[in-house]
């Protein structure tokens, strides 16, 4: 019911963005979130967003280089990425929970998933 796509190789500076199709899902009714996954690593939050869309939560890392939003007329969320750095290299999940409030940061919270989509940033 989730599907991620837009991940790639560039190089470091570059950008991506990444999109994520819903469907079966009222999606004003889901937060919604980016993880990822590096190898022998745990998988990790990187930025959620309410059901409305008006609230948004980073980890550090990334703050002022990703952009998260949705558009729930679309049944889509997105995931824009700038000034991208080798250590962002990961396989990046969306993820939707069922309720319109609250960002949780960790994996058990959610309840549906995408398929993952690679992105490699090069040195």
């Amino acid at each position: 019911q989730l599907q991620a796509f837009g991940g790639g190789l560039v190089q470091a500076g570059g950008s991506l963005r990444l999109s994520c199709a819903a469907s079966g899902l009222t999606v004003s009714n889901y937060v919604m979130a980016w993880f990822r996954q590096a190898p022998g690593k745990e998988r990790e939050f990187v930025a959620g967003i309410s059901g409305s869309g008006l609230v948004t939560n980073y980890v550090d890392s990334v703050k002022g280089r990703f952009t998260i939003s949705r558009d729930n007329a679309k049944n889509t969320m997105y995931l824009e990425m700038n000034s991208l750095k080798p250590e962002d290299t990961a396989v990046y999940y969306c993820a939707a929970k069922y309720t319109a409030y609250g960002i949780a940061r960790y994996v058990r919270a959610y309840d549906y998933w995408g398929q993952g989509t690679q992105v490699t940033v090069s040195s």
